[in-house]
């Protein structure tokens, strides 16, 4: 299988108050073609600090249940680098839910770009800290 653009994104929830009601989201863009779930985890860090890992394939969880149809195939590919490195960086007393998806909606573009003799030059994710002031500033400029 030949991977498209790869991305992952952290969704954090402070007070650790992740209860899974996202993942209904998650599925629609699944079974829209817009992305393919690659990998997911969820990272608790305690008020304390530490850290764990948690597995959500726990359908007794009912934090979890609701991931059980978006486990499938799932590639696997964070390593244990990759999620020490993600919960490094999340803050005390929040959950981390990271997830690594295929830009699906990219496929036939990538195939396109190559078969014109195309490359990817770059490609830069705008951080969600200056979304946000764009954000404010078009609700500004609208009202």
């Amino acid at each position: 299988m030949t991977l498209g653009p790869l991305e992952y994104t952290v969704i954090g929830f402070e007070g650790n108050r992740f209860d899974g009601s996202i993942a209904d989201e998650l599925q629609r863009v699944i079974d829209e073609g817009v992305i393919r779930l690659v990998d997911a985890v969820v990272i608790i860090k305690s008020a304390d600090g530490e850290t764990l890992i948690a597995e959500l394939d726990n359908k007794d969880d009912p934090r979890f249940a609701r991931f059980a149809p978006l486990l499938s195939g799932l590639a696997g590919l964070f390593t244990p680098e990759d999620i020490q490195s993600i919960a490094d960086d999340l803050p005390i007393n929040t959950s981390g839910l990271a997830v690594l998806f295929e830009h699906r909606w990219a496929e036939r573009l990538k195939d396109a770009i190559a078969a014109s003799g195309g490359f990817l030059v770059s490609r830069t994710t705008v951080p969600p800290e200056i979304l946000e002031a764009l954000n404010a500033e078009l609700d500004a400029a609208a009202a």
